[in-house]
């Protein structure tokens, strides 16, 4: 593997870490402090997802990622987000 493969790799495995750690936040958050409906859930879930669309821009605009790796990347945070909001708010 050559060395620019292994950092696209790393990127693309960094973007990965920090959606699942923002999913986690949320569970917590979830789980433990507020309700989806609350602001403060709002406000630290729009905060999360616009700083991954940054860092998401970012490795795609140095070419460490394509653009519909960062697209894949986002759409299953959000599906994983709306299957956690659905689950908490139909119990």
């Amino acid at each position: 593997m050559t060395k620019s493969n292994t950092i696209n790799n790393a990127a693309y495995d960094q973007l990965n870490k920090d959606a699942d750690r923002i999913l986690q936040l949320i569970k917590v958050q979830m789980d433990n402090l507020t309700l989806p409906q609350c602001p403060l859930y709002e406000e630290v879930l729009d905060t999360q997802m616009f700083g991954l669309q940054k860092e998401v821009d970012f490795a795609a605009n140095l070419g460490l990622i394509d653009i519909e790796q960062g697209k894949e990347i986002m759409l299953r945070l959000e599906k994983e987000l709306s299957k956690l909001h659905e689950a908490f708010t139909n119990v």
